[in-house]
């Protein structure tokens, strides 16, 4: 009884908050009701026993990209005053899309029954004595090492393209020689003059 009232508190949690997300006009606002629904999201996975799914989550999700957003939204220069609720001349297909979307959630929902013996003709069974974090290790560096190497790969070439597409060469700053700083002599930067008593020095 009470796993079912915490799982509607947090369905209607994530619900509201994704809502928020997009009804939102100022970006600082929307950000934190994102957080909010990375919080309710991993709630569900800990209601469904996998609690390293929703560690995840709140460490990579809350801790790392939410956070980053957060830095970005708070040096953005943006007037609250200056935001309006205006129609895009995108509104018109966007709320097709969405609508099609809805219908074919709607299609894929209703006739969807659970089978009782459902649970035993699972692909991957987890052991009885094995929790879902080594489950997890155990199915991702085994059965889909391939495919967990290449997914990694992809993410590396992804980063490395966004590099490249945003390198800029400029011509007027200085930019740092590593291999000239390490092999200069103390006679490329010292010089040793002789100062006349009660002269000083001429600048």
């Amino acid at each position: 009884m009470g796993e079912s009232i915490l799982y509607f508190v947090f369905v209607f949690g994530l619900l509201g908050s994704a809502t928020g997300v997009v009804l939102m006009r100022t970006p600082i606002h929307s950000l934190l009701l994102l957080i909010m629904t990375f919080f309710n999201a991993a709630g569900l996975f800990l209601v469904w026993g996998a609690e390293f799914l929703a560690m995840m989550l709140v460490i990579v999700y809350v801790g790392a990209v939410a956070v980053l957003f957060l830095f970005v939204v708070m040096m953005m220069d943006v007037d609250p005053k200056k935001l309006k609720f205006e129609f895009s001349p995108y509104t018109g297909f966007s709320a097709v899309l969405a609508c099609i979307l809805f219908v074919e959630l709607i299609i894929a929902v209703l006739p969807w029954k659970t089978w009782e013996k459902a649970i035993d003709v699972i692909a991957l069974p987890i052991p009885q004595m094995t929790t879902n974090t080594s489950a997890i290790g155990n199915h991702l560096y085994t059965q889909y090492f391939y495919i967990f190497q290449l997914s990694g790969l992809l993410l590396l070439l992804a980063m490395i393209g966004a590099i490249l597409l945003t390198l800029r060469t400029r011509n007027k700053i200085i930019h740092q020689n590593i291999n000239q700083q390490v092999n200069r002599e103390p006679a490329d930067t010292l010089s040793l003059e002789k100062i006349p008593f009660h002269k000083g020095v001429d600048v």
